[in-house]
């Protein structure tokens, strides 16, 4: 009499194919994230205790300690520095403009920076970071 073995259909995942895809959805999140606000110049802002949040179109104006001036990216002097950020906003006076100045800049390079704000009716928001 000839005993036969029961032979079972075992299922198996290859998962060697699954790793090398999460290794580039890892990568490809990794790229995307520093790229998510492309128009920003690294500088150490001042601290505050509230921070508010804003999801309005927005015009960047970074101001870094050796006092060079940066439109979205774009290098301006001071002395065409309101012609070039009212050509910028151009007819759309809603939009508002975040000062990027770093904390150990005096005062009076803030206050340079908001005249121009202040002389052609434009909303400015002073940047800063979270205090911990």
């Amino acid at each position: 009499m000839a005993i036969k073995r029961n032979k079972r259909f075992h299922a198996e995942v290859a998962t060697s194919a699954l790793s090398d895809i999460m290794f580039f959805l890892l990568l490809f999140f990794l790229i995307i994230s520093t790229l998510a606000n492309p128009n920003v110049i690294k500088m150490t802002l001042p601290k505050a205790q509230n921070n508010e949040k804003t999801n309005k179109q927005l015009i960047t104006l970074s101001v870094t300690e050796e006092k060079r001036f940066f439109l979205d990216k774009n290098e301006v002097s001071f002395s065409e520095l309101e012609t070039s950020l009212l050509a910028q906003i151009g007819d759309n006076k809603e939009q508002t403009v975040v000062v990027r100045i770093p904390f150990n800049l005096q005062v009076q390079d803030l206050v340079d920076v908001l005249q121009i704000g202040v002389k052609n009716n434009l909303k400015f928001v002073i940047a800063t970071n979270a205090s911990k």
